[in-house]
């Protein structure tokens, strides 16, 4: 009978973290059934990679970021958030005993849920780390959770998180890394760049309809900066349901789009090319990123890359979660204003952008400071051989009904 292992996670960021782990282990164990529980979404990056979702999902106002404003929590409710939440639980209860592992990547929700399960579980706490304070604090809750006979490992994003939690006595923390980062390599799409200039990405995030906002942002963010000088190139990476809005939104916010190109209808000299199958390529080659984005602004530091970020409207990038990427990504993020950013914001960014790419000594400590945040890469081949040497040692050793162990 094959082995069967079942991923929960809470939050879009969280999916791809997971999906990434999968990979590795479809890779080296095509023999796995594999199944998820995506908390917060529709779970895209299981789909993408052919597992199957065995709960009801539904995707919220809040997209998750409730804690940035409580509320956004209200919105949630009204959207059916009680009811989901009732029938996931009810599908967790359901369906974990026909696997023999629980893999939970996420804060205390997706924890909570890998609890609930009644299986053994390795937990990745990806959201969370010690860099944001200096220490990381546990909650009771999750305390119990992670002190727990069923939790097998805890995995964490960065090295200063995992000797945090064994200074607090949590012994099953390690190291896993940001498993996205094993396939963040260039592909070989052609970007059209002239390589004796520099070039700046824009990463505008993934959730609409507040990418398209973000978006907008940082077109006029771009003219900025052109404006001041013309030898800027801007590459966009974006996703794809925001690239198929591209015709709608190039008119409203001032550009012509021609083949994936947005040309400046006032000053045609500024360009901005855009793509959405080219992230890897454009993240790799870029001098500076503009980003108004999480995993993916992380994914950036963690090869070397500098941010500038200014704040949006939200839900998820507000002026609070640019200052707590600030924290934890240090001297490589830079952000611009407190508020929604206005055209004065703008034009402080534009100068502070070109700032940025012509201080050498800053770019170099840019690809110090991700290295040592990050760690080195490999986090997905670290997790999937943590599920493969508990499959291998002795699935059921641990007993399933063991709901109040701690």
């Amino acid at each position: 009978m094959p082995q069967r292992i079942l991923f929960i996670s809470n939050g879009h960021g969280e999916d791809n973290h997971s999906s990434y782990v999968i990979r590795r282990l479809q890779a080296v164990r095509p023999d796995l059934e594999i199944a998820a529980i995506p908390i917060v979404g529709q779970g895209h990056a299981y789909r993408k990679r052919g597992v199957p979702i065995k709960s009801p999902t539904l995707t919220l106002p809040s997209g998750g970021f409730t804690y940035m404003d409580r509320w956004r929590l209200v919105d949630d409710i009204r959207a059916g958030l009680v009811g989901l939440t009732w029938q996931q639980i009810q599908s967790v209860r359901r369906e974990a005993p026909g696997y023999d592992l629980v893999f939970a990547t996420g804060d205390l929700v997706g924890q909570a849920f890998a609890y609930l399960s009644g299986r053994p579980f390795i937990t990745f706490i990806s959201p969370l780390s010690a860099m944001y304070e200096g220490k990381l604090q546990v909650d009771l809750i999750l305390q119990s959770i992670l002190r727990s006979q069923r939790c097998l490992t805890v995995f964490t994003r960065d090295t200063h998180t995992a000797n945090d939690l064994q200074r607090q006595g949590f012994q099953k923390a390690q190291f896993g890394g940001i498993p996205s980062l094993d396939w963040l390599k260039p592909q070989g799409k052609d970007l059209q760049l002239d390589l004796t200039r520099p070039m700046m990405a824009l990463l505008p995030g993934s959730r609409l309809p507040e990418a398209v906002r973000n978006f907008r942002l940082q077109l006029a963010l771009a003219r900025e900066i052109a404006r001041l000088n013309p030898q800027i190139q801007f590459r966009a990476a974006l996703v794809p349901e925001l690239m198929q809005q591209l015709p709608e939104i190039a008119p409203t916010a001032g550009w012509q789009l021609q083949a994936g190109l947005l040309t400046n209808v006032v000053e045609p000299y500024i360009k901005v090319r855009c793509y959405s199958d080219a992230f890897n390529d454009i993240v790799c080659s870029t001098t500076l990123v503009l980003g108004m984005a999480g995993l993916a602004v992380d994914q950036a530091v963690a090869i070397g890359k500098p941010v500038l970020q200014i704040p949006g409207e939200g839900p998820q990038f507000t002026y609070a979660f640019a200052e707590a990427q600030n924290r934890l990504l240090g001297l490589s993020a830079t952000t611009i204003g407190t508020q929604p950013a206005d055209a004065e914001t703008l034009r402080q960014a534009a100068r502070k952008a070109l700032e940025i790419v012509q201080d050498q000594t800053y770019l170099a400590a840019c690809i110090e400071n991700g290295q040592q945040r990050f760690g080195p890469l490999g986090a997905s081949t670290r997790m999937a051989q943590a599920v493969i040497d508990y499959l291998d040692a002795a699935p059921g050793t641990v007993q399933a009904g063991d709901i109040t162990a701690a």
